[in-house]
């Protein structure tokens, strides 16, 4: 069957929503019309009670459903039409187009926002096709140019900016690519690659002792919960292995020091598990988007993989410090101040200008 375009999807998904709308409204409508009115008794029946709720429900929704259906319709409108109108005017009054306005007048992680959008919405679709992760950027900005008819030899600036959005967009999507096809490896004892890597993890947080042998209580010291590692890794696979391997290999003293807290008495926690639990924090950003403006502002170009792996130095590091600061009673109320760290580092990435990263860190 054939797939509908976006903007049709879109529109139908619109007016499917009014319908319901109007629907939860009718029957609201209907029941307060038909409930038995309040008597003065001092007791409510249940009828006089669900009265009661069926007129605030009717309320609510009158009011609510009025400014989202208000939303809805002028979003169409503006997508539709008067957006359209504006661009065209814009050019005519500035000779320059969108894009150009945009890297004319902005910079950084909102220079990259809007160009993404701008593509993104756009009818042409040698635009849109211009913000796919496997592309290739400089046939991608010859044929943008080409379609918006910009002259290099006019805006000398327009194409190594341009570019460089191209390159921190689909690098973006290229990175959530590769980290999730790590995280879908599972762990493999049989494989000579994990299994030297497990053993690093361990020699750069225990350098002084030896394992006795592979499978051992002995990981229960660096935050492991079985005798052995690889049935940690299953939520997270070998991506969980990898960060934690990172911050030992380029943070050594930063992973031993957190290590350490974490055998407090009263406030200790499972390093390695709570490393794999900020690694699904941390993928979990990355995939809805939340980290684009980190990485667009810390990268001139196309994200890699280390960049994700410094990230993830930064909330283990950071929600160490968090976790005692806060003084939780016990390893009990982690997921309650887990959420709360997830959403300190929400909120420090909404804004726009945003890099979160450790002290000392090289990024290029």
């Amino acid at each position: 069957m054939r797939e509908r375009p976006a903007p049709e999807r879109e529109e139908q998904d619109v007016v499917r929503f009014l319908f319901r709308c109007h629907g939860l409204y009718v029957m609201l409508t209907v029941a307060t019309q038909t409930a038995e009115p309040l008597s003065s008794d001092d007791k409510l029946s249940a009828t006089e009670l669900a009265y009661c709720l069926l007129r605030w429900c009717l309320w609510l929704p009158q009011h609510l459903m009025q400014l989202i259906m208000f939303g809805y319709i002028w979003q169409y409108i503006y997508s539709s039409f008067l957006r359209c109108w504006l661009k065209w005017i814009w050019r005519h009054l500035t000779g320059k187009c969108e894009l150009q306005r945009i890297l004319n007048n902005t910079n950084g992680a909102k220079q990259t926002h809007m160009i993404e959008n701008s593509l993104a919405c756009s009818k042409s679709k040698v635009l849109r096709s211009a913000v796919q992760s496997e592309i290739e950027v400089d046939k991608s900005v010859t044929d943008v140019m080409k379609e918006k008819k910009i002259n290099d030899q006019k805006d000398v600036r327009f194409k190594p900016k341009f570019k460089l959005c191209l390159l921190q967009i689909s690098g973006y999507k290229k990175l959530y690519l590769d980290v999730e096809n790590l995280r879908k490896q599972p762990y493999d004892s049989h494989n000579p690659t994990h299994e030297e890597q497990l053993l690093e993890l361990w020699n750069l947080l225990k350098p002084h002792e030896k394992l006795k042998s592979r499978v051992t209580k002995q990981w229960g010291d660096i935050g492991f919960q079985g005798d052995d590692p690889k049935t940690d890794f299953r939520g997270m696979g070998m991506l969980g292995l990898a960060n934690l391997l990172y911050f030992s290999q380029h943070h050594t003293d930063g992973a031993c020091q957190v290590l350490s807290h974490s055998y407090h008495p009263k406030m200790g926690y499972s390093y390695a598990i709570v490393g794999i639990n900020l690694t699904e924090m941390a993928y979990s950003l990355l995939r809805s988007g939340t980290l684009k403006s980190h990485f667009y502002n810390l990268v001139p170009g196309s994200p890699q993989m280390k960049h994700f792996h410094q990230f993830f130095c930064y909330l283990i590091y950071e929600f160490d410090k968090f976790w005692f600061e806060e003084e939780p009673e016990n390893i009990m109320h982690f997921n309650f101040f887990r959420e709360k760290f997830h959403t300190k580092v929400k909120a420090l990435l909404s804004d726009q200008n945003t890099v979160l990263i450790l002290k000392g860190t090289k990024t290029i």
